[in-house]
């Protein structure tokens, strides 16, 4: 079983700890973090959850285990899932936002990947692929991207726009 860390409202180390699926206590929050990989290109790697999870596409993603940084989490989610190395000074941090019980860092990394060499994890992944910022709009429209990060992406776009 997967063990997380607990954080305060100002996002420190409390040092509570609880399993993936235990409900978070009222003043406690995990980590989640998500990362937009963009290539030369402009465009996104997306990945297609498995149906289990709800078959939709959407970026990289998950929860840090206990005694990773953020940043350590998001590393190893794209290995995991992807199966990439990648050097952590590359993957830049842009946006926290708190909700009721995590704090969501959503991360940007520039980086040509050969979609060949990834490896997915075909227990999280059925299928990867590039796609424009006009392709993921229409995914949005019609219900094919994750819910979840589709205000993410929002958010990718105007960071993107504000660093032009």
């Amino acid at each position: 079983m997967e063990l997380r860390d607990l954080y305060d409202e100002n996002k420190q180390l409390t040092g509570e700890k609880i399993y993936k699926g235990q409900d978070v206590p009222k003043g406690r929050y995990y980590i989640t973090v998500v990362v937009f990989i963009q290539n030369n290109k402009n465009e996104f790697l997306l990945q297609k959850r498995v149906k289990k999870k709800d078959g939709k596409w959407a970026t990289t993603g998950g929860h840090p285990i206990s005694g990773e940084t953020s940043k350590q989490g998001i590393i190893t989610e794209i290995k995991e899932e992807l199966g990439i190395n990648i050097v952590e000074e590359n993957v830049k941090l842009f946006k926290t936002i708190k909700t009721e019980d995590d704090f969501v860092d959503i991360y940007y990394l520039k980086e040509d990947i050969d979609i060949n060499e990834i490896k997915i994890q075909k227990e999280e992944v059925e299928d990867v692929k590039w796609a424009t910022i006009d392709e993921i709009q229409e995914m949005i429209q019609q219900e094919n991207f994750s819910e979840s990060h589709k205000a993410f992406f929002e958010d990718c776009l105007k960071y993107l726009n504000a660093n032009k």
